[in-house]
């Protein structure tokens, strides 16, 4: 039965080669994946993903292999930023087309949705006989719709927006003696209220009638003005101050996902916080067993960590009340840690190893 299993078809052959590269310093060194998890710090589920193509190593895994196995860093790190660029290219390939998929399954939906175009009736701009604007004579024209007070502003020459001649253009005297030409929208004059019939006492009524119109409404504009400023002066003041916790996940470095409370009980590994963002805080020798305290400042967490054990070997991490425990269950492992605990400092933190087969307790300082 050969050692290692075929990696995947679709792996990018950049990747191929760099992973089938960490398989022989493997072989090289005559070390099982347990062994190369024990001497570089990287926990054994992590190697296995790596050696076999489920996932890149990160750079640290990398150096700390290279020395494990007596090989140029140097040389090693060049291949894996080779890797790391594939690896790269296929997720944004992979994106796009998660993109592409969702964009087309859009269109579709919005084109099952989309009723058949409306038919003819729209608003033309052309010059054809139109509906209800000049009829036969002794026939009531029917009145198009009234064009808004940009229409009106805009209109110049003959035609208005639409481009249809006014309605009343062509009856004479419907404006009286100087009537605007056919198509113009000027001030309509005043009915007449003297023997003389000439401009009377209407058209003062109707521009008092227009002033107290648009100051009405000018006092009806200040008022929502001065009603939404306070409505968000409210808003304003009401908002709660963010919280601390938030800001804090908000300015993580890339990759790392969690940070003091969010990270308890998280693997140390999955959320980022390992790798070189993680120090050994403090270390315990106990029996062959060595325990130690792994903090990372930026995920503000720390976990327990117990190298060279043997199997039924435990480590607990506690701080203050939360507590973190793991232990070496599988034959021939070596190494175990905990999920994580938050803490302010590397201090709080205090890791313990109870071997199996003595019953001996040792914890960090």
């Amino acid at each position: 039965m050969p050692r290692w299993k075929a990696l995947p078809d679709e792996l990018d052959p950049q990747i191929r080669e760099f992973t089938s590269q960490l398989r022989r310093l493997v072989d090289r060194g005559g070390l099982s994946v347990a062994s190369v998890a024990d001497r570089t710090g990287y926990s054994k589920t992590s190697w296995e993903r790596y050696l076999n193509g489920r996932l890149l190593a990160p750079k640290g895994a990398i150096v700390a292999l290279a020395e494990v196995t007596g090989t140029n860093p140097v040389h090693l790190t060049t291949m894996w930023e080779l890797a790391e660029r594939a690896w790269s290219r296929s997720e944004m390939r992979h994106d796009m087309t998660m993109e592409a998929i969702r964009i087309s399954q859009a269109r579709a939906a919005l084109s099952e949705l989309a009723g058949p175009p409306p038919g003819g009736g729209g608003r033309s701009r052309g010059g054809g006989a139109r509906t209800g604007v000049a009829g036969p004579a002794g026939v009531s024209p029917s009145v198009p719709p009234q064009p808004t007070a940009t229409d009106v502003r805009d209109a110049s020459g003959s035609g208005n927006s639409w481009g249809v001649a006014h309605p009343d253009a062509g009856h004479p005297g419907a404006y009286g003696p100087g009537a605007p030409a056919a198509g113009g929208y000027g001030p309509p004059p005043a009915e007449p209220s003297g023997p003389g019939g000439g401009p009377g006492r209407p058209t003062g009524k109707r521009r008092t009638a227009m002033f107290l119109v648009g100051a009405l409404g000018a006092l009806v504009v200040v008022a929502a003005g001065l009603y939404v400023t306070e409505t968000q002066g409210d808003k304003k003041e009401a908002r709660p101050s963010p919280s601390p916790s938030v800001t804090k996940e908000a300015q993580l470095p890339p990759g790392v996902k969690c940070s003091g409370k969010s990270c308890a009980g998280e693997d140390a590994e999955v959320m980022g916080c390992s790798g070189d963002l993680v120090t050994t805080a403090g270390s315990a020798v106990v029996g062959a067993t060595t325990v130690e305290v792994r903090y990372s400042e930026v995920c503000a967490a720390a976990w327990g960590r117990i190298t060279q054990a043997t199997q039924g070997d435990t480590v607990e991490i506690s701080s203050g009340t939360s507590r973190q425990t793991d232990s070496v269950d599988a034959p021939g492992d070596t190494v175990a840690y905990t999920m994580m605990v938050p803490v302010a400092s590397a201090t709080e933190a205090k890791a313990c190893a109870v071997l199996a087969a003595t019953g001996e307790k040792g914890c960090t300082d």
